[in-house]
């Protein structure tokens, strides 16, 4: 992988002449996005990410953080104990430069003997997962990092909506696989990155994953645009 979603996110934070990131996947076409936006303040971000750091206390894990903004503000604004992780390393560079405390390069699959009150998976957090198939072990990962009164607000979106309908309202998703499994690709200043697996999972799904794997799976908020974020406790 060339890091360029970290690249970007550092070209914004040292003034290296960034640019829009363009990611495209395997249903959808190249669409921009403005690296500005990853380093949004609370009151630039959506309800959900607002709701998501209202509700954090304690102790906070904020995985695959990416530019910090979630953590800088849970750090500076609520004086919380963050840590913050990603897998990037020009990401977390970026983290440092803008002041957060405990960023570093880590795997949550890698992560052990900690315990969290909050942990925060945002930004569609069940990407990560991958896959449907990949969702128990992160699931049971989540388990042992989370403290036994603490809690996982993690977000993500039901795509039904990018698939056409047949005449009697059914939709028309692909035969094999889940329909929210993605392949993604990212684009930045003429170089494109190894595509990679995502997965956004609709809520009923995402509750059926949480209480095959023992965790109890509670609605926050909707968003507007088939989005939720959802709290798991034990």
């Amino acid at each position: 992988m060339l890091d360029l979603f970290g690249k970007a996110i550092l070209d914004y934070q040292t003034n290296n002449s960034p640019e829009d990131i363009i990611t495209e996947t395997n249903i959808s076409e190249a669409d921009a996005m403005s690296t500005a936006y990853l380093f949004r303040s609370f009151k630039e971000m959506p309800l959900l990410e607002q709701k998501a750091l209202q509700l954090s206390k304690g102790r906070v894990l904020d995985v695959g953080c990416g530019a910090g903004s979630h953590s800088l503000y849970l750090q500076n604004e609520k004086k919380l104990d963050v840590t913050s992780i990603d897998i990037s390393p020009n990401a977390i560079q970026a983290c440092k430069l803008r002041g957060l405390q405990n960023a570093s390069v880590q795997n949550i699959l890698d992560l052990e003997n900690e315990k969290f009150d909050t942990i925060l998976l945002l930004m569609n957090g069940t990407g990560i997962f991958g896959t449907l198939k990949n969702t128990a072990q992160y699931l049971q990962k989540l388990k042992t990092l989370v403290s036994e009164k603490g809690q996982i607000l993690i977000d993500s979106s039901d795509l039904i909506y990018m698939f056409d309908q047949d005449e009697d309202g059914a939709y028309e998703i692909p035969a094999t696989g889940y329909y929210g499994e993605l392949i993604f690709t990212v684009h930045y200043k003429n170089e494109t990155d190894a595509s990679f697996p995502w997965l956004y999972i609709d809520y009923n799904t995402l509750q059926n994953a949480a209480h095959a794997n023992g965790l109890n799976c509670e609605l926050l908020i909707e968003g507007k645009h088939y989005d939720y974020l959802a709290k798991l406790t034990l």
